[in-house]
This record gives structure tokens, C-alpha cells and sequence, in this order.
């Protein structure tokens, strides 16, 4: 799936960029342009706003916004189940990964942490 994004917002224009920066194309290239403005006559046009005919309502997360934009393309380019499954599995790996190193990271400082409390305890008991 390859997005482009065409909001008239710089917030929401940097936030939808930092949120697919592995989907980001050119708009000519892409699958789907993402606006932030109704948009007549584009079937590849994806609009997020707060209005109820909206494809996306704010506000909303990292994950409702993939979700979204997967339904979006099934629609247009007709993907099968399996190979929907598929891209939601690489997707919850890549967070869960991301999600191990942060953890493992917390870990070593923790024990850092309390190696330089002990020492600093000794260090205070030996004088």
C-alpha cells in the first residue's frame, strides 16, 4: 500500500506522515492520497475529518488510521482476507519488536540504576 498525504493542516499533515513513514509515495504513484478536506470525483481519495461521512474521524490512533486505510484499499484493489491477515501480522510483529528492544533498554538502565545505589551505599558504610 503506498499513501500520499495532501492536508491543508501542517499538524495533521506531519502527524499522518510520521504515522506512514513506511507507506509515504508521490501522489502520482500512490494508492491512496490522504486529505483533510472532502474531495469529489477521486476514488483514491481517503478524507479525514470530524464530520460523520468522513473515512476517518478525529481524533485517532496510529493503529484505527492503518485499519482504516486497509479497508480503504481492500476496497479499491480487492485484496483477499489471507493477504489482509497477513500485512496485520507484520504490522502487530514490527510494534511488538519495537516494543522488546524498549523493554530490554528499561531493563539495563534499571540495573545500572541500582548498581550505582549500592555503590554509593558501600561507598557511605566503608567510611
Amino acid at each position: 500500500m503506498r499513501v500520499a498525504v495532501e492536508c491543508q493542516s501542517p499538524l495533521l499533515q506531519k502527524s499522518l506522515e510520521l504515522f506512514l513513514t513506511k507507506y509515504l509515495s508521490a501522489s502520482k504513484k500512490c494508492d491512496i492520497i490522504i486529505r483533510d478536506e472532502t474531495c469529489l470525483g477521486d476514488e483514491r481519495c481517503f478524507y479525514v475529518g470530524s464530520e460523520a461521512e468522513a473515512d476517518l474521524q478525529k481524533p485517532f490512533s496510529k493503529s484505527q488510521l492503518i485499519l482504516a486505510l486497509e479497508k480503504k484499499y481492500n476496497e479499491l484493489y480487492g485484496r483477499d482476507e489471507e493477504e489482509a491477515m497477513e500485512i496485520k501480522k507484520e504490522y502487530e510483529e514490527e510494534e511488538s519488536m519495537d516494543f522488546s528492544i524498549l523493554q530490554k533498554r528499561i531493563e539495563f538502565l534499571t540495573q545500572e540504576y541500582q548498581a550505582n545505589i549500592l555503590r554509593a551505599v558501600k561507598a557511605f558504610y566503608e567510611k
